[in-house]
């Protein structure tokens, strides 16, 4: 049996509204036979889902490219919509008959700048600046509808209704992107919303990032300060013709019930303003003014919107030492709460959030600085009342309750969750109760700080899109969910950031441009944090085999490359300018927030890291002179680094942990001196009693240096320590997600300093990628990326009993299970998706003893050995499910 299944276009099911110049199509093929690998397909489009009339078809192509198969020479045109179907023939000569019928829609494409609809705002007098208006425009249906769709965004953020029903699922559009330079806009179809006679279509507004508060600075109108709307309604009729309704001058703006809704401080709602759409009332609806600004800057929906994504009851009513009732979620989430209150009409109820209770149980919000993440709500008093925010989110564990009734019903509570809709695509499991807690941690920090951008903290005046904390754990990020379309949302906005010398902001979207926040005259391009720019499109490039993204961004690497080259007089070694180092770091000073390892040593490895990385992007896009040139270039750092750093008789000149770190993770010694360093490492582990000082550079890479240094059981050590400083101390308190700082919460209850201590900070779970690469052994090969070619190389060691985790690749499912037996028996369990072939290693196994579903194996067509007895034995296999057991080479020793 084979059959396709899962038909993506740019990663998606069915999407509409694209703008690429070339729709990428992908499938994934399921096959009861092993070795299944594809030789042939087919690709045919039709306007109709039933395919009557073929408007393009392939014909079968000898290729077994299932994962971003351009259609060569297809042009689509703007706002259309194209069914698809694939059939495949495989290395056996079966075919898998066609698929079931996918469909992609292109947006508006190069229309961009030609749109019918104006800028609309609205001027209320006696509005306050903080109010969200809402805007109208009724039309009239007279014939039958083939198809309507909405193409919208806004300044601030908008929220849609037609005919009194929300229009899509979509909140915080149209997203938060370099607002001078890009401005997305999102595609609705609303055909089934249309009716025949009167229709009302209309907008709410809100700030947004775009006019709300941004920063600490408790700055607002950072980018604008004026919310508007621009938007078209296209109507298809059976008739063949088309009408199109657009914001302009016919529309009218009214005041809402929503009378501040901002991202830092929260919303009020007073629902005795709220009113219909229909409202006729004198004097209600005022002109919308029409706004000037520009359409050029307007682009297509690239990212997977903002949705809510679950829901989770309070496990709790809690009553403070100081007197508060407090809802008790029991997960530190990200969104708001619904809820239902039933009262006296002008009666307010508010809801606070905080994410932890104090040492004495008390409500904790100082660390939240001037956010104040508060919602109030104004009853309208007519029976029972459903409410929830429309523009801003809160990050939280805990909700104190104010002006609401003595006995509180937990079930009119429900914690909604918002983050970008990714899909969730690995899943790890261990033998270890506080590890799979650990791994929830680090999901659900994932959870609460991908909301439209890579936020460093989801609670307090900063919410920012930290370019040194998303390289650092979006390896991590991909294992979790598909961030593919929002890692490329992202990246071409720090491309548009990108200064004209290369220079890379320290978050992005950009701020520190447009306000002063007393940097001084550097405000951009640390080293580890403007690396970004380089990291992010190769690990994407790794992890979905996205040739077309690395492309896109392969300029910008090479502008972070020059601008590195250009600081200083020796353009080998990055030793000016501000960096932020090896950030919160256990090893700094005391009162400094920078770690022991000297910043331009974090520099310059950083330096070789990229290059290294731009070299290998050059390799794969086919540039022979770039590879030529980084090649030379990473050579001359990798050596004034050496002369810099390490000293005549092989050792490092940086005594930290770090330090040794970064050398061995990024390939920067001699063979000798590597050795001196592995071994200087262990030795600085040992000076802590095998605990950490890592920061947010050294950390990612500790515990796959020590793996691949031969000293696993260290690495496994650090792991599972849980007292303070590790990642379970933090699990052993209670987190139920990544914390900021390692001690933010200590020993003895008291807490790290008000002035930086998010309890929600995603940075430290960077260990989730060495869970999916080491223990559990799942890598892609950077040579055949996107796990075109699966690496399963699993790293057991002490204190685990057994590992389990699968991770959906574009391609399917893979998954690596293993565990430890008694009497010395390993089993190792994996399944490698059709059209791939995998590397699996067998660890210490006695090359005799093993067995594949309970038959000795000996070297095949099927099994094909790579190495000789002595080491992990290591085999190349076609797709399907294995199973491998065999005895240790000690049976004595545990695997390490």
């Amino acid at each position: 049996m084979l059959k396709i299944s899962d038909l993506r276009c740019e990663y998606r099911l069915n999407p509409i509204g694209l703008d690429v110049r070339s729709p990428r199509l992908s499938w994934k093929l399921e096959s009861d036979r092993r070795n299944c690998i594809q030789s042939s397909y087919q690709v045919q489009l039709s306007h109709t889902p039933d395919f009557a009339v073929i408007i393009w078809d392939t014909q079968e192509l000898k290729s077994d490219q299932s994962v971003h198969v351009e259609l060569e020479g297809f042009q689509p045109a703007a706002r259309t919509r194209y069914f698809y179907r694939v059939q495949v023939r495989d290395a056996f000569e079966e075919s898998s008959g066609w698929s079931e019928a996918a469909y992609f829609e292109m947006g508006r494409m190069e229309l961009s700048t030609d749109w019918t609809g104006k800028w609309i705002t609205a001027s209320i007098p006696g509005e306050p600046d903080s109010s969200c208006p809402r805007m109208r425009r009724y039309f009239e249906i007279v014939k039958p509808v083939l198809r309507a769709t909405i193409y919208a965004t806004a300044l601030g953020m908008y929220e849609l209704h037609l005919n009194h029903t929300r229009v899509g699922e979509d909140y915080f559009t149209p997203g938060w992107t370099t607002y001078s330079k890009r401005l997305q806009y999102q595609t609705y179809e609303v055909t089934h919303q249309l009716k025949a006679g009167q229709n009302v279509l209309g907008a709410y507004l809100g700030d947004g990032w775009y006019l709300g508060h941004l920063g600490w600075n408790k700055e607002r109108e950072i980018f604008g300060s004026t919310s508007a709307l621009l938007l078209e309604l296209h109507i298809r009729y059976v008739d063949g013709s088309e009408e199109i309704i657009g914001s302009n001058e016919e529309w009218s703006a009214a005041p809402s019930a929503i009378r501040m809704s901002d991202i830092y401080m929260g919303e009020t709602y007073d629902a005795r303003m709220e009113s219909d759409w229909g409202d006729q009332s004198q004097g209600a609806w005022l002109p919308a003014q029409v706004l000037s600004y520009p359409k050029d800057i307007i682009v297509a929906q690239e990212n997977v919107p903002v949705k809510q994504m679950e829901q989770l009851q309070p496990v709790a009513l809690l009553t403070t030492p100081q007197g508060d009732r407090v809802l008790d979620m029991g997960q530190n989430m990200v969104g708001w709460v619904r809820f239902s209150i039933e009262g006296d009409a002008g009666q307010t109820v508010e809801l606070h959030h905080a994410e932890i209770l104090d040492h004495k149980g008390n409500f904790y919000i100082d660390n939240l600085r001037a956010a104040k993440q508060r919602i109030h709500y104004t009853l309208k008093g007519e029976g029972m009342e459903t409410y929830e925010p429309h523009f801003t989110f809160q990050g939280f564990r805990y909700v104190k309750l104010i002006g609401f009734p003595e006995e509180v019903v937990l079930d009119q509570f429900t914690g909604v969750v918002l983050h970008s809709s990714m899909e969730r695509t690995g899943h790890f499991s261990c033998s270890s109760p506080l590890v799979n807690q650990l791994h929830h941690n680090i999901l659900w920090g994932q959870k609460g700080n991908f909301v439209d951008v890579p936020t460093d903290c989801p609670q307090r005046d900063e919410r920012l899109g930290w370019t040194g904390d998303a390289q650092m754990f979006i390896r991590t990020s991909a294992y979790l969910m598909n961030t593919a379309p929002f890692f490329t949302k992202w990246l071409r906005d720090l491309r548009a950031e990108q200064g004209e010398d290369g220079g890379v902001p320290f978050f992005v979207p950009d701020l520190r441009s447009l306000i002063s926040e007393g940097w001084g005259d550097t405000s951009h391009s640390s080293s580890a944090w403007g690396d970004a720019a380089v990291i992010c499109p190769w690990v994407m490039y790794e992890m979905y085999g996205d040739m077309r993204l690395l492309e896109d961004q392969y300029e910008s690497m090479q502008r972070w490359i020059a601008y590195i080259y250009d600081q200083g007089e020796n353009a080998f070694l990055w030793n000016t300018g501000f960096h932020f180092g090896d950030w919160l770091a256990l090893d700094s000073k005391p009162g400094s927030y920078v770690g022991a390892t000297d910043i331009h040593y974090v520099a310059t490895a950083f330096y070789a890291y990229s290059v290294s990385l731009t070299r290998k992007a050059a390799a794969a896009l086919g540039k022979l002179e770039d590879v030529t040139y980084y090649d030379e270039l990473h050579r001359n750092i990798v050596k004034a680094f050496q002369d810099e750093y390490v000293t005549p008789a092989g050792r490092l000149a940086v005594p930290t942990q770090t330090a040794h770190v970064l050398a061995l993770q990024f390939d920067l010694l001699e063979t000798s001196a590597c050795t001196r360093a592995a071994m200087q490492l262990t030795e600085l582990l040992k000076e802590t009693q095998n605990h950490l000082t890592t920061g947010f550079v050294g950390t990612p890479y500790l515990n796959p240096v020590l793996s691949d240094m031969g000293r696993n059981d260290l690495a496994y050590e650090l792991l599972l320590q849980e007292d303070y400083p590790s990642w379970l101390y933090q699990v052993t308190q209670g987190a139920t997600t990544v914390w900021e700082h390692w001690d933010g919460m200590r020993e003895d209850g008291s807490l790290w300093s008000a002035d930086m201590n998010s309890f929600n900070h995603y940075a430290y779970g960077a260990i989730g990628e060495w869970l999916y690469r080491y223990v559990a052994g799942i890598q892609p090969d950077e040579k055949q990326p996107g796990f075109k070619r699966v690496h399963i190389k699993p790293y057991p060691g002490p204190g685990l009993e057994w590992a389990d985790a699968s991770f959906e690749s574009m391609y399917g499912q893979v998954k690596s299970s293993w565990r430890q037996q008694t009497h010395g028996e390993m089993e190792l369990c994996v399944q490698i998706p059709a059209n791939t072939r995998a590397e699996i290693h067998l660890p210490n196994a006695d090359r005799q003893t093993i067995r594949e579903n309970g038959s000795l194996i000996h070297q095949s067509a099927e099994f094909q050995f790579l190495n000789s007895p002595g080491t992990d034995v290591a085999m190349t296999l076609g797709s399907g499910k294995y199973r491998f057991t065999y005895k240790l080479m000690n049976e004595d020793s545990e695997c390490s």
